[in-house]
């Protein structure tokens, strides 16, 4: 009969301890007291309990140091010279605000920078393992060969974006085909007849929302008018200045689909400006939800993102990322939201 000695409570002062107890390796203890998706239940349950019944609590800053973590996550914005868009726009704040509540409750810290997307340098900065365990990039701005790069180093790393055929990295966003082509059904709905697009198609998500644009409107049998199509970027500005150099004479149009409801809110005041009324005289609808879409005048028929859940997956990606598990780009389904800027007979 082989007799088995046990460790006394008192000679239990490292991992090494426990997985000797426990009869595993000292990385697989330090997965299961993180609650590792790569440790199955059975083994954490019994690792935790001996941990437990010791008194054993893990030093996370020593943890840290010894599998080189720094506790904290990067979220990159990158922005390209001619995209204007400030980091205080509503979406992205709603997003950050999402992303940092889900580290929160995992216990990681947020680093936030917005970089140059021009600055070929960037890539490296926001991959830098010393500042952070791993990268959450927001939007994909004109940089998808880069991120398709990046992924390649195999760093820990998740994109906020459009799902394209060719991407190597991992994505969470919403399916913004489906979601601008519900928006133009809905406009089409209306009995709208001319019905314009505003967005900068150099963008991936915007281009998908053209396309969606574009798809019901050739399924309804409507004329696609290249005229109709208003380049602009994602500010208020833009827009205005967009809407200011229209001819609205010769240039009609009773429906509008903007590529974000900050594009939508400032159609929709540039055109009052004018003397034009929406929706009487246009009807509009935006994309994203922001939280100001309800309260706008008129409230803001949209399609709506699920930023929070957004933030959530972005998050949950993460971790799975840093575990080492390969994880396939995620696509939550859009929800048209109807108010009354597209001149339905509804309200929230």
């Amino acid at each position: 009969m082989t007799i088995r000695r046990s460790t006394p409570k008192a000679d239990i002062k490292t991992m090494s301890d426990i997985a000797r107890l426990a009869g595993v390796s000292e990385s697989t203890v330090s997965r299961a007291l993180a609650d590792s998706p790569l440790v199955n239940a059975k083994t954490k349950d019994r690792v935790r309990r001996i941990a437990h019944s010791h008194n054993y609590v893990v030093n996370e800053q020593a943890r840290n140091f010894r599998l080189k973590r720094t506790g904290t996550i990067a979220v990159v914005i990158p922005i390209d010279a001619k995209q204007q868009q400030p980091i205080s726009d509503p979406f992205f704040m709603e997003l950050l605000g999402a992303i940092a509540d889900a580290l929160n409750a995992r216990g990681f810290d947020l680093l936030l920078s917005r970089v140059n997307a021009g600055d070929r340098h960037w890539p490296d900065a926001a991959l830098d393992s010393s500042r952070a365990d791993g990268t959450i990039i927001i939007g994909q701005s004109s940089q998808h060969e880069t991120l398709n790069s990046m992924a390649d180093t195999g760093a820990p790393m998740v994109v906020w974006g459009g799902r394209l055929p060719d991407q190597r990295y991992s994505t969470v966003g919403c399916d913004n085909e489906t979601g601008a082509l519900e928006a133009t059904k809905h406009l089409i709905a209306q009995g709208r007849k001319r019905i314009a697009f505003m967005g900068h198609r150099g963008w991936p998500e915007v281009e998908l929302r053209y396309k969606g644009y574009q798809r019901a409107l050739e399924t309804a049998g409507h004329e696609i008018d290249p005229d109709l199509v208003f380049d602009s970027r994602f500010t208020s500005e833009d827009a205005h200045r967009v809407i200011a150099h229209l001819d609205l004479k010769t240039l009609a149009f009773d429906g509008l689909v903007a590529a974000s409801d900050v594009l939508a809110m400032a159609v929709i005041n540039a055109l009052q400006a004018r003397g034009i009324h929406v929706p009487k005289d246009v009807a509009i609808t935006g994309f994203d939800d922001i939280a100001l879409a309800t309260w706008y005048n008129p409230p803001l028929t949209t399609v709506r993102q699920h930023i929070l859940q957004g933030g959530r997956l972005l998050v949950d990606l993460m971790m799975s990322k840093i575990a080492g598990e390969a994880i396939a780009p995620l696509m939550m389904t859009p929800e048209l939201v109807v108010r009354a800027s597209s001149g339905a007979h509804q309200a929230d």
